[in-house]
């Protein structure tokens, strides 16, 4: 039921009060009053940043959430502006300017953390306010969503165990959108010597450096969060509205007097909130309503208050208790006030009395009926989409092969976890679930004698081939030999036939050696007749 707005200006929503949160009663029952989903939009920064005009500007007003004009911080704690949302007349659009961060009067960095924390947990959309450029001393000072994993937890575990980063899949799941809004912004928009977007010098300011040495981490610690906690991301730029002196005077100004650019760039922020926020939501898909919202800040600030830290799976579980036992009271009250209206006491009989009960009983086997039916129809759909790919395969009998079982079992594991993950299923998501799986028990066990069938037919395979390789192998290896033998043989061959040319010619030499010594013996007889 839609619940007409009556907020002229801010009220505190949380006070942070001698160094304690402290939240405001008449705020909670402005909220509770709000039956409609909330879009909740959150603003943090450094203080004297200008957060408070942005937000007056979401809201169609010049004033509201205080401006200030001095270097005092002006905003203490978070106070919330209920107004209409524009364009959407069954939402309520709720506006939280939060105190500065880095306040030097207050010298209390661990406020400072809880309060980035609040902002996170309870937005839908979130803006981050920053002047000038996004460098290292901006990275530096926005070191608070570096400790978000300290300050809030997705899931219930024990003291001492914190969730690690590498877990930001659960935080996405309830964090806002992010919007990075840069004030007084003087340089060019250009990377590269090119023209940029204002995304794309917000993404290449997050862009990691590689390496493992402390800088290294030091400069990735505060963009790898970012990244990872805040998927969907936005940048927005800024003129100086006006001369440095009339900012004090700022909230009093005509747009006509303001710097044309920076209203433009006003209007294309707010447009842009407008039109991409979203409702805020919980865990299980849950559209929180003012009344929700009222829950959600007094659960997380009396956690806080108490020393521990707010943790999503609580606060839903709190909301549930909360909103069913005034689901009760409320069931009950009308149960009362109908049988008042009807029942004419004494009835002549008990059946007469029992007899009212019945419709009631009717009437409720039939919504829980249409509920099963329409819980069944919502699972059915997912788990006909997430299977897609996995009845292609089928068909294409990708799983037909040595290992493919695996490859069936792993796809299926990849569907459930999907499957899990959606919220909305209603009471038939086990049962459905069950049946599905029962339906793929004959496709599986068909898979999985395939797989083995065709495993034992590889190995087969596979053994034939390594006797037919040694084989081959010995073949080889007997023909090294023959090939060394008959080598060797005409190596002899050719000893043998060097060594008779050798001999011939020496027995040559010796015959000539032989018929000269005879010769000269000859010679010498006949000298020795002839004296």
């Amino acid at each position: 039921m839609a619940s007409k707005i009556q907020m002229p200006a801010p009220v505190c929503l949380i006070e942070n009060k001698d160094r304690k949160l402290v939240v405001h009663q008449e705020a909670l029952q402005l909220l509770s009053g709000i039956r409609q989903p909330v879009v909740v939009v959150a603003i943090v920064g450094l203080y004297r940043t200008g957060k408070s005009y942005l937000m007056n500007k979401l809201a169609g007003k010049n004033s509201g959430f205080p401006l200030g004009s001095t270097v005092q911080a002006n905003t203490k704690g978070i106070w919330m502006w209920c107004v209409p949302y524009p364009g959407r007349p069954d939402h309520t659009l709720v506006l939280l300017d939060t105190e500065g961060l880095g306040d030097v009067e207050k010298g209390d960095a661990q406020n400072d953390s809880w309060i980035f924390a609040l902002a996170v947990l309870l937005s839908s959309t979130l803006v981050y306010n920053s002047m000038g450029t996004i460098d290292q001393h901006a990275m530096d000072q926005l070191h608070y969503v570096t400790e978000l994993t300290e300050r809030i937890k997705s899931k219930s575990s024990p003291e001492g165990n914190p969730e690690a980063l590498e877990d930001s899949a659960e935080y996405v799941r309830f964090f806002p959108t992010f919007i990075w809004a840069l004030r007084d912004f003087t340089l060019q928009l250009e990377l590269n010597g090119q023209p940029c977007t204002e995304d794309e010098y917000l993404e290449n300011a997050l862009k990691l450096k590689k390496g493992m040495s402390r800088e290294v981490h030091v400069f990735n610690l505060p963009r790898e969060c970012i990244r990872l906690f805040f998927p969907t991301r936005k940048c927005f730029i800024f003129e100086r509205p006006t001369t440095r002196k009339n900012l004090h005077r700022l909230e009093d100004m005509e747009e006509r007097e303001l710097d044309p650019d920076f209203v433009q760039q006003a209007l294309q922020f707010c447009r842009h909130v407008y039109k991409t926020s979203k409702p805020k939501t919980i865990p299980g898909g849950h559209v929180v309503t003012g009344r929700l919202l009222a829950n959600l800040v007094e659960t997380y600030v009396d956690t806080i208050r108490s020393g521990g830290v707010p943790c999503m799976e609580n606060a839903v579980l709190a909301l549930a208790q909360i909103e069913n036992s005034a689901a009760v009271l409320e069931a009950t009250g009308r149960y009362m006030e109908l049988m008042d209206q009807k029942l004419e006491l004494p009835t002549e009989t008990l059946q007469d009395l029992l007899g009212i009960h019945r419709t009631l009983d009717q009437r409720k086997e039939a919504y829980c009926r249409k509920n099963e039916l329409e819980s069944s129809a919502r699972c059915k759909a997912l788990l006909t989409r997430f299977s897609e790919e996995l009845e292609g395969r089928i068909n294409e009998a990708f799983y037909s092969r040595p290992g493919g079982y695996q490859d069936y079992f792993n796809d299926l594991k990849a569907i459930t976890v999907k499957y899990h993950e959606e919220s909305g299923k209603g009471v038939m998501a086990d049962v459905v679930l069950q049946q599905f799986f029962k339906d793929k028990e004959d496709v599986g066990r068909a898979i999985l004698q395939s797989d083995e069938a065709l495993t034992e037919k590889e190995k087969e395979a596979e053994d034939a081939r390594t006797r037919a390789e040694a084989a081959e192998r010995e073949n080889e290896i007997q023909r090294q030999k023959q090939a060394e033998l008959e080598e060797k043989l005409e190596d002899q061959r050719r000893s043998h036939e060097a060594n008779m040319e050798h001999l011939k010619e020496k027995m040559e030499r010796d015959r000539e050696l032989l018929l000269e010594e005879q010769n000269r013996v000859m010679e010498a007889k006949l000298r020795v007749t002839s004296q």
